[in-house]
């Protein structure tokens, strides 16, 4: 009889512990078996380290394939093998841990929780970076790192981005329902919102100056010379000298944008490509920006802009200090994790 390997046969764990015993016997590896059981019998029908438990039982003289009797007490699980498990793969489930260790799921549970562990989301990161990536990364750090002094001009650095802002900010989250119920429901995204974007210059101090474009227009090299144009006004009599930070956003690095920042006499400080992690205007201020905008809805440019103002006006001055006055810290964890992306809390 042809079997269809894309689908699985329904067997009992000792049906297929006796599949792993004549496998066994025939002299073949716990991988090999594995692979013959799963490309006869259906694919996923028993995993490799399943096949690696049972090939231990039998070269230790164990060729008991019933599981033993439940008494009242926990079962026992070797918890270095359990460790050994999540730390090769951290996103096996309950069910495959219980698995590849003979047990019931809530015993594996116990266990994890009683190792502190909790089941959750990895994180987001911005870019897969290459090791070439990650190697500008670190050598941008050290070069901020080593080529001062002191940290001092940090109060002279100006940073800024953009950021498209919506205008309808409902997130779906999920709710507590009983079987049946439906929930409070949340319109689906448009394919094309409605957004305006938002660029904002910014200091220790605070914002030094913002503004929006009208829906559909995007930052071109001109217009961010322009831009760079109405921050220095902004700043003529209270900054002298200018440390820039931006991003290599194609406008940013264009070269009328690089003439424009060499006519103005600012220092352009060193950012690495994909690279949010050490952009102020990333990891700080836009962040809670979005938090901000949660849930809300705008009617018209005009309540967008009113909510901007509101925003930025409710924020101390400690805010603004607390985005950029890190930024040795985070250089410093950047050289020391080999250009890994900083984990945010």
């Amino acid at each position: 009889m042809d079997v269809d390997v894309e689908s699985k046969i329904n067997l009992s764990h000792r049906e297929v512990r006796v599949l792993l015993l004549h496998e066994f016997r025939l002299g073949h590896k716990a991988t090999e078996a594995a692979s013959n059981i799963c490309g006869t019998m259906g694919q996923g029908l028993v995993s490799t380290r399943t096949a690696q438990r049972w090939f231990n039982h039998f070269k230790n003289g164990d060729l008991e394939l019933d599981d033993l009797p439940r008494s009242g007490r926990p079962m026992e699980v070797d918890v270095d093998f359990l460790k050994q498990l999540i730390e090769e793969d951290p996103r096996l489930t309950l069910r495959c841990l219980a698995e590849q260790l003979g047990c019931s799921h809530t015993t594996v549970e116990k266990h994890l929780n009683e190792l502190g562990k909790t089941w959750k989301y990895g994180v987001w990161i911005p870019h897969e970076l290459s090791a070439h990536q990650l190697q500008q990364r670190v050598d941008a750090c050290m070069d901020l790192i080593t080529s001062h002094r002191n940290y001092q001009w940090l109060s002279n650095l100006i940073t800024g981005d953009e950021k498209w802002v919506l205008y309808v900010n409902y997130p779906r989250r999920r709710q507590w329902l009983s079987a049946g119920q439906t929930g409070v429901a949340t319109p689906k995204a448009d394919l094309h919102p409605k957004k305006l974007m938002l660029s904002v210059w910014w200091g220790i101090k605070g914002v030094i100056h913002w503004e929006v474009l009208p829906n559909g227009y995007t930052i071109t090299a001109d217009l961010y010379c322009q831009q760079l144009d109405r921050v220095a006004e902004k700043l003529k009599g209270k900054q002298d000298r200018v440390y820039f930070l931006h991003d290599n956003a194609r406008p940013h690095v264009a070269k009328s944008a690089r003439e424009k920042l060499l006519k103005l006499g600012w220092i352009t400080i060193p950012h690495p490509p994909y690279s949010p992690d050490l952009a102020p205007t990333d990891y700080h201020l836009f962040r809670s920006l979005s938090n901000d905008l949660r849930d809300k809805k705008f009617d018209d440019e005009s309540d967008v802009k009113t909510e901007l103002v509101k925003f930025f006006d409710e924020k101390s001055q400690d805010f603004y200090e607390r985005g950029i006055m890190p930024l040795p810290e985070r250089w410093q964890q950047v050289v020391d994790s080999n250009g890994k992306y900083i984990s945010e809390n």
